[in-house]
Formats: structure tokens, sequence, C-alpha cells
């Protein structure tokens, strides 16, 4: 009996230190394993979610009444993954979100306003996250005057968001106050003042529809003085130096589209000089807003009417913009208004 216990307890004891052995390899497989696999995730890890899986980004605001949903429903229809009134702080989630989506969703459009209220405010905040991630992102700021978005709310019957109990005017005011910080740091700002809905998807579509991003994109509008400036312009240029071709009677119904007008207004001293001159100190501008990262530019070039001298002018810089390799748009903006 003790024998038989003296050997049961031999056995029990051969049979722990076999048990022992046992765990004690696998837990250090197991270990060898964890390390050789935390070793392939590192090794995997930048080729599979480098800097190249992040999704591009373009946040689309503005004032109320401007066109936010065509411009959201215009990206929409060109591909990308567009969100509605995504809260601000949610923004960096998302980007995380698409980064993992294996190239699926390479391209979000996030329209924020200020229908998120109190989650505006970290809109800032969120940005300043994007920054530090190195995420490619582009603000479309969409503009308009406040006849025009007062005319629009008023056909739609609805209140202003930011109105309260007072006027639609007094909600116009608030906005634009909550977004002028925004509105700064905007890399293009569309004002729909005298657009229409498909001059609005044309304009997107311009920014947004190329198969391969340009380095900067440069929009040349004329304009007439005696109807404002345009609100969207970053730089503006003015004609009213040179005579003007209206006092012409042979030129007046003309228009600087015209080779006459044309030709009439870089006759003048000093035309040809002014449009060499600054389309050389745009050549310094645009290398600088590359450097900086900003990809669009309005400039804005006015006459007294916006019919003869500045949309001569604007048709001879946007070619010689176009011939040093910046994609161009041109605008008349007045043109045929009188």
């Amino acid at each position: 009996m003790t024998e038989n216990s003296h050997g049961t307890a031999r056995n029990s004891a051969a049979h722990e230190t076999a048990d022992r052995d046992v765990t004690d390899r696998d837990v250090t497989d197991r270990d060898t394993a964890d390390r050789d696999g935390a070793a392939d995730v590192s090794t995997n890890t930048p080729a599979e979610t480098g800097e190249a899986a992040i999704p591009e980004l373009v946040i689309i605001s503005g004032m109320s009444g401007a066109g936010r949903s065509t411009a959201a429903k215009c990206l929409e229809d060109l591909g990308w993954f567009v969100v509605d009134n995504l809260p601000p702080a949610l923004i960096p989630t998302m980007v995380e979100l698409g980064a993992r989506s294996q190239g699926n969703v390479a391209r979000i459009a996030v329209v924020v306003d200020v229908r998120g209220r109190r989650f505006f405010d970290n809109l800032r905040e969120s940005l300043a996250d994007l920054e530090a991630k190195h995420v490619t992102r582009r603000i479309v700021f969409l503009e308009s005057s406040d006849d025009a978005l007062v005319r629009r709310f008023e056909s739609v019957r609805r209140p202003h968001p930011l109105q309260g109990d007072g006027r639609i005017v007094d909600g116009i005011a608030a906005e634009r106050d909550l977004l002028r910080e925004l509105r700064g740091d905007a890399d293009l700002v569309i004002d729909t003042s005298s657009l229409n809905v498909h001059e609005l998807r044309a304009k997107m579509d311009a920014q947004f529809a190329g198969e391969s991003e340009p380095e900067l994109r440069a929009t040349v509008m004329s304009f007439g003085y005696k109807y404002g400036l345009p609100v969207d312009a970053d730089l503006v240029v003015d004609c009213r130096f040179l005579p003007n071709p209206h006092w012409v009677p042979e030129l007046r119904p003309f228009t600087g589209v015209n080779e006459e007008v044309s030709d009439y207004v870089f006759d003048q001293p000093g035309a040809k000089e002014f449009l060499n001159q600054y389309t050389e100190l745009l050549q310094l501008i645009a290398a600088g807003y590359r450097r900086e990262g900003k990809r669009y530019v309005t400039i804005a070039v006015g006459c007294t009417g916006g019919k003869h001298r500045s949309v001569a002018m604007s048709e001879k810089l946007s070619a010689r913009l176009a011939a040093e390799g910046v994609e161009t748009v041109l605008v008349h903006r007045d043109m045929g208004r009188e």
C-alpha cells in the first residue's frame, strides 16, 4: 500500500514535471510567435496603411442657402463619399475609418454648418488634429450676398437656422460672424449670388472633376466696379487707369473679346507693361501659394462696366497663366449686363 502510494507519488511528480515542461515550451513558443507576429505587423504596416491610404478630405461649409447641398451632391456624383452635417469632432474619426477601408473610401467630403450648433466650436480643434496627422484637407466655402440669401429663404418659406425670434437678416448676420474665421481659412470660396444650380455644379466640376489634381488652379474673372467687387476674389486688379473704349463710338457696342477692342486697349501706354509685370508678380505669388498648400486663387480684373478693358486684360492674363502651367478658368462676370 505504502509502496504503491510512493509509486503513484513519483508518477504524479513526473507528470507534473512533464506538464510544466510542456507549459513552459508552449509559453516560449507563444512568446516567440507573438514577437514574430509583431515583427511581421511592424514590417507590413507601412506598406499596407501608409500615408497613401489616408483619404483625401474636403470640408464644405458656408452660408445657409448658399448652395452647400448642391456642392455636396456634385462631389457625390463624382464618386466622393459625402457625409452631411457631421459634427466637427467626428471628422478625424471619419478619416480614420476611411483609412481602414483599404482604398474603398479614397475621397471624403464633409458638410459642416451651423446646424451643428455647439459642435461647430470643435471645428478648429479637429482641423488642428488633421494637420498634426498630415491629412490633406481642403475647405470649400459657399458665399452669397444678403439679398440673394433673403430671397432664397423667403422663396422656400423657411426660417434661417440662427434667426430665432428675429428676422432672416438677423440670422444671416449672426452666421456671417460665426463663419468669419473659417471663411478666411478657406482654400476655395465660391460666390453663388448670381449662380443657378447648374452654374454652381459647373464650377464644382471644373475644380474637382479632373483625374489628376493640379498644383494650382486659377480663376480669372473680369468684373465691373459699378456692379460691386466679387466677394470671392483673392486678388483684385484695377484696369481703370487705361482709356475707356466706351468713349470710342465704333468700339462701344463690342466687348474686350473683340479683336479691335483688345488691340485698342493694349495699344495704350502702360497696358502691355502692366500685363508683363503683373504676370511676373503672379508667378511669385503662385510659387508661394504652392508652398503653403493653397490650390485655388481667384484673380478679379475690374474696369468701370466689366465690358471692355477688364475683359481684354482677363483674356490675355488667363492665356499667360495657362502658358505657365497654371490650370485656368476664365469668367466674365458682368459682360452683357448693359
